[in-house]
């Protein structure tokens, strides 16, 4: 797969702060990239680098192949956590305004937005100034105007602050139609369930350092534990329990279930197989829950920058 967008190296620092040492990734084209870390990791000063608000010290970042330069400019559409509409502006006149700035002509910024506010029936919102709208009716002005042109690559920067569910599902599912109709998105949240739904890559921030990345499903791949959440119904638990115990290492789950069931966290050794441990546990007891506990986005997230 061919990277769209590539950061070697990339070092910024401000007075005695260093906001970003070293710091290298590679964004698949047509992926969607979460960039990750707590706050003051490093993450904006990236993003603000990506988008020439500032240089960096050190390092290179290239655009499909080519040195990052202003007439890529056109190419990325950022949605900033700190959203930038003019809030006297009326919504119409300022996504004109805006969509011309990056390089549609008037005609074709107006059938762009036609479009677009007819899909979120947003209409009657054209002669709406701004401040007149919720946080969340801005938030959808803010994401229209960052796609319209169309970008290669787009920069979502905590995308669903502001939205209740719905909107924010609905947000969601553009974005996923986005990189199906060939755009790379680079993708920067604390939620990290929407990591779990979106994202194919990762790359982990934290003090200015990048200490993890990879394909998200490789990286759960690499932190699972080999263990299994079992629920089991038996006429004698300790027994059964003692069995189990005899053969594995155990201990006690918490999950939800209908039934009155016994619930264990079983540990694999390396070479026993998650189908033998079902044989095994069909043989000594009634089987109502079976799921390898597959580590979460949260969890990685919370180890990895523990350890470090």
């Amino acid at each position: 797969m061919n990277n769209l967008l590539v950061a070697e190296g990339v070092s910024k620092q401000f007075g005695t702060y260093k906001a970003l040492n070293n710091v290298s990734i590679a964004v698949p084209e047509g992926s969607i990239f979460g960039l990750l870390g707590p706050n003051g990791a490093g993450k904006t000063t990236l993003i603000r680098i990506i988008n020439q608000i500032t240089m960096p010290d050190t390092g290179n970042v290239f655009l499909g192949n080519q040195a990052l330069q202003p007439a890529h400019i056109k190419d990325i559409g950022y949605l900033p956590e700190e959203r930038g509409l003019y809030k006297s502006m009326k919504v119409g006149e300022q996504a004109l305004y805006l969509a011309q700035l990056k390089g549609l002509s008037k005609h074709d910024a107006k059938k762009r937005l036609k479009y677009w506010f007819e899909k979120f029936e947003i209409g009657d919102w054209w002669g709406k100034k701004i401040q007149e709208l919720s946080k969340g009716m801005a938030q959808k002005v803010q994401f229209i105007v960052t796609v319209l042109h169309q970008p290669k690559l787009l920069i979502f920067d905590e995308p669903f602050s502001g939205f209740d569910p719905i909107n924010a599902n609905l947000i969601k599912d553009e974005i996923l139609q986005l990189r199906d109709e060939g755009a790379t998105v680079i993708f920067s949240t604390h939620r990290m369930e929407s990591v779990e739904e979106l994202c194919d890559h990762i790359a982990l921030i934290h003090q200015s350092n990048k200490i993890l990345d990879g394909k998200l499903i490789d990286i759960k791949r690499q932190y699972k534990s080999n263990t299994f959440e079992v629920g089991l119904v038996t006429d004698n638990e300790n027994d059964l329990i003692n069995t189990i115990n005899s053969k594995f290492k155990t201990s006690t789950a918490d999950f939800k279930s209908l039934n009155n069931d016994l619930k264990l966290n079983i540990k694999l050794q390396d070479g026993e197989s998650s189908n033998s441990l079902l044989s095994f546990l069909m043989e000594k007891a009634e089987v109502n829950h079976f799921n390898e506990l597959i580590p979460t986005a949260n969890e990685i997230f919370i180890k990895t920058v523990q350890n470090n």
